[in-house]
């Protein structure tokens, strides 16, 4: 890969960082949100760098080692016939040397270009948010065990606005059994049963990046099943299934209302639906 080439990599890729993060909200479907002044940094970095390569093909080059033997062999064709037989011996020896010592590092390999493609994909395609084709093959989120004075009294809204993993909580560890028979409110995206028979209200949660992306899902009843990833606010009650308040009870609703959203902007987040019209 030439010079050029190298400059322009850098400046490709700082570009893409920057419209991820400064121009667009496309960053939000790889890493958290706290993450952004450190991509912004490294995008910077990169345009800077690029830009110095550049301004560095400016200015004559350096002899290289290629260079270097071309002058010698060019020097020994001048030599004496016994000077040149003792030369090509040695120079057929120092060359078997080098070799058995690997190749030529002075330029980076092919496969550097590969490099390019990630790059260009920030800039003109941005690969979509993890959604619904991984959530139907991963097992849902594990919800952290509450004591019983933890849950405090619910609000006497109805329908009540509640995230997904309160849900799971209330259903599965509220001994007091305060969410049967409340109508609740949540927000996913559709998530087809793995047996292509019903289908999930879903939410994706991550700690860092998509890389260890989690979801949580709730069991929806009493609906056609919406297209894999359409984003929906759905309204319904526990659907009875085990024993409320253990980790027997099914995670599910039967739905009473269902209504298409738009994505939110960050959709690693299982916040709480969006305020009703």
């Amino acid at each position: 890969m030439k010079r050029s080439l190298q400059a322009l990599l850098l400046l490709v890729s700082g570009l893409g960082l920057l419209h991820a993060t400064v121009f667009t909200d496309l960053y939000l479907r790889y890493v958290k949100e706290g993450m952004r002044p450190l991509l912004i940094a490294s995008g910077a970095v990169l345009l800077l760098l690029g830009a110095a390569e550049a301004w560095s093909l400016r200015k004559p080059a350096a002899p290289t080692p290629n260079d270097a033997q071309a002058a010698l062999d060019q020097t020994a064709q001048h030599q004496a016939p016994e000077d040149t037989d003792h030369s090509h011996h040695d120079h057929d020896h120092d060359r078997d040397h080098s070799h058995s010592h690997g190749h030529d590092h002075s330029t980076p390999p092919r496969i550097a270009w590969l490099l390019l493609l990630p790059a260009l994909s920030l800039l003109f395609y941005a690969p979509p948010a993890i959604g619904a084709y991984s959530a139907s093959r991963e097992a849902p989120k594990a919800v952290a065990v509450k004591d019983q004075d933890e849950f405090d009294p619910l609000p006497a809204t109805s329908p009540l606005p509640m995230t997904l993993t309160d849900f799971t909580s209330r259903v599965q560890q509220d001994r007091a059994k305060a969410i049967e028979g409340r109508v609740v409110r949540m927000t996913g995206f559709a998530t087809p049963d793995g047996s292509g028979d019903g289908w999930y209200l879903t939410r994706s949660i991550f700690s860092c990046c998509a890389a260890d992306t989690q979801f949580v899902k709730v069991r929806a009843h009493g609906t056609p099943a919406p297209s894999a990833d359409t984003w929906v606010t759905v309204t319904g009650t526990w659907h009875a299934g085990g024993t409320l308040g253990t980790s027997s009870a099914d995670v599910a609703l039967d739905v009473r209302t269902i209504e298409k959203v738009p994505r939110p902007t960050n959709g690693y987040t299982d916040a709480l639906p969006p305020l009703a019209d």
